[in-house]
């Protein structure tokens, strides 16, 4: 479901007006947070999604780390996780143990347990998890948390799935696909460490809807306007050479679409690049709004965790007639 449909969707359930219910609709953030007791709260979360690598394993993995990273974006640690399958008949049920064997993994990794789950014949193979995790209702990172003056700060490159439009077309260089496959298949827990020693409050993962769509979500929930620097973006090795090629996915396009005037361009940001940042991405990273003054000590824990790929790529500022902007 492409991000204008599921928009409309979600416009026309009712709200919830449950003082429990820390984290709902309304803000369309990445997972629902429910308050069980005064230092308790349960995350819950659900994705899955069509191969995106031949491996079954690999895409095992990366399915996996993606759900996952739904609670890390909210400050939570996983606790369960159900699998979520559908698969053809016509492909060995060896193909299936080796997506769940991936899946299993990564869940092993992070910590948490596989508690069950379920399967249902389909013409295309999609995998996922339903996933909930837990923290304090105090630590919760929601969306809706920026503030002007804020700085903003993504902890993995873009470009995934340009390199995997790529990797299907087989025109993707081998280094371009080692490097998109293990950053998809990595966790955020390693960020999300390092957000909570920080004290960070607002974040959000960039996932299916880009970085633009994702943090056209952080902005509306906050009622800012968010400004990007070009230049500070990290991208994927290949991704920019891919996307002047043209090998740029369907999904930009929908997420570019669906965007429309919320996003202001520099007329110097070459086409190509803008579709890098309306990319959807599989299993991003964080993007993290924080005060001024403590990105210097968040970017020294992300790195001492192991993200030392966290870059200051824009800031917050009061909210103007678009939502985004797009600097040089």
């Amino acid at each position: 479901m492409g991000p204008a449909t599921l928009a409309q969707v979600l416009r026309q359930l009712p709200v919830s007006a449950d003082p429990a219910l820390l984290v709902g609709l309304h803000t369309a953030d990445d997972a629902a947070v429910y308050q069980l007791s005064e230092d308790l709260a349960l995350i819950q979360t659900v994705d899955f999604f069509t191969p995106v690598v031949d491996d079954p394993y690999v895409f095992g993995q990366i399915a996996a780390a993606n759900a996952l990273s739904d609670v890390y974006a909210m400050g939570g640690r996983p606790l369960l996780a159900l699998n979520i399958a559908c698969f053809p008949n016509c492909l060995p049920a060896e193909v299936l143990g080796e997506i769940l064997r991936g899946g299993a993994d990564k869940v092993r990794e992070a910590g948490a347990i596989i508690a069950g789950g379920h399967t249902v014949q389909d013409d295309e193979p999609k995998y996922g998890l339903a996933v909930a995790g837990l923290a304090h209702p105090r630590e919760i990172t929601a969306n809706a948390g920026a503030r002007p003056g804020d700085l903003l700060i993504l902890t993995k490159p873009l470009g995934t799935g340009i390199v995997c439009t790529a990797i299907k077309a087989e025109m993707a260089p081998p280094e371009a696909s080692r490097t998109a496959i293990a950053q998809m298949a990595a966790l955020n827990d390693k960020a999300a460490r390092a957000m909570k020693k920080a004290g960070v409050r607002t974040c959000t993962d960039v996932t299916g809807f880009g970085l633009l769509g994702h943090a056209a979500e952080m902005a509306a929930a906050s009622g800012v306007s968010l400004v990007f620097s070009l230049s500070a973006i990290p991208i994927l090795p290949g991704a920019a050479e891919l996307a002047a090629m043209g090998l740029i996915p369907a999904g930009a396009y929908h997420n570019r679409d669906f965007l429309g005037e919320k996003v202001s361009f520099d007329p110097a940001v070459p086409r190509e690049r803008q579709a890098i940042l309306f990319d959807p991405q599989t299993s991003g990273g964080l993007l993290i709004a924080i005060a001024g003054e403590k990105a210097d000590f968040l970017l020294a824990k992300l790195a001492e965790e192991g993200a030392g790929e966290a870059r200051v790529i824009g800031r917050v500022v009061e909210k103007e007639e678009s939502l985004l902007k797009v600097e040089t």
